[in-house]
């Protein structure tokens, strides 16, 4: 009797601990009895049927690798019909029991129109900006924040020897947890997020505070959602006369290895999926809580709302003097 077939594809975003991720898939379906697929470019690799057999071997010397060895990308054909139907055909062709999707919420729309199309789906939360509200982190957050961290390490290296202040502006449309983590790990002077009120006045009175008290220099972490770096300089300079540079850190926050953190929670969470898929289940999202693996319907996942955290921005303020 021929094996059952379980598919792996990322989709949307790259982020740190795909790879991992992958390989944790791949082995423990394995080990389970299965055999492992491999959809290259996300949802569009289920329309096009560009698939490739995977074995232990197809995930050997991966697990540092940033990026994602599948391949990723956005597929809006998948949201029609016709798309839904034509991946479908590609499905039962290649005897595919289960898929595990690693990617954002966007992703699990699409777990959840393939298991109500009878092939169970899960979710596995694979991205950077930790914009999930069901789960406490998501794949590739640890090694964003680590990153940035590290550049703003190297930024007030120079930033001091000039006497200047450095707006940094780091990824988050709509939640600012990099700038939030980085800002508090890196020592910023001032973090803006879209989640929480901030003026130009607060902003300005802090810095001129900060030089008062012999400060040599002041990092200025934005996320991306909240205000744009250039602006902030600009404004920043005409309110105080501070010489102030900007830097974007943009996509370098989603390559490089994955923290050791993400690799375990990378390891974790493929391990999971393929124990659900396993039962026959799909239409789940994996995540972590007081870390604690556990899934939920997605659904309800994709609903919730993500509080701010509020006592760790008190806690960035007071840090900051």
């Amino acid at each position: 009797m021929e094996a059952k077939r379980i598919a792996v594809l990322t989709s949307g975003g790259d982020a740190p601990g795909m790879n991992a991720c992958i390989r944790s898939i791949v082995r423990h379906g394995i080990y389970n009895g299965f055999e492992m697929v491999g959809v290259v470019k996300g949802y569009n690799g289920l329309i096009t049927n560009e698939m490739i057999p995977m074995n232990n071997r197809s995930v050997g010397n991966i697990i540092n690798r940033g990026g994602t060895i599948l391949r990723t990308a956005r597929c809006l054909e998948f949201k029609t019909e016709e798309g839904q139907k034509q991946a479908l055909e590609n499905i039962k062709k290649n005897n595919i029991y289960g898929v595990v999707v690693i990617g954002g919420d966007g992703s699990f729309k699409g777990c959840n129109a393939l298991t109500k199309l009878g092939i169970p789906a899960i979710g596995i939360p694979g991205t950077i900006d930790n914009d999930l509200a069901y789960t406490d982190y998501t794949l590739g957050f640890d090694t964003a924040v680590n990153t940035v961290v590290e550049a703003i390490t190297k930024i007030r290296d120079t930033m001091a020897s000039h006497d200047r202040v450095s707006i940094i502006e780091v990824m988050g449309n709509k939640c600012g947890d990099i700038a939030l983590y980085a800002g508090i790990c890196g020592g910023a002077e001032y973090i803006i997020v879209p989640e929480y009120e901030w003026s130009y006045e607060g902003l300005c009175t802090k810095l001129e505070e900060s030089k008062a008290a012999g400060k040599t220099s002041s990092i200025v972490i934005v996320a991306e959602g909240a205000a744009k770096g250039a602006a902030l300089a600009e404004e920043i300079k005409k309110r105080t006369s501070m010489d102030t540079r900007t830097t974007v850190l943009g996509y370098i926050q989603r390559g490089g290895s994955p923290s050791a953190d993400d690799v375990l929670l990378a390891s974790r969470f493929g391990a999971h999926a393929i124990n659900l898929i396993k039962q026959g289940i799909g239409g789940r999202c994996v995540g972590i809580k007081k870390n604690k693996i556990f899934d939920m319907d997605i659904d309800e996942a994709c609903s919730m709302k993500k509080d701010f955290d509020k006592d760790l921005y008190d806690i960035a303020e007071i840090l900051s003097r």
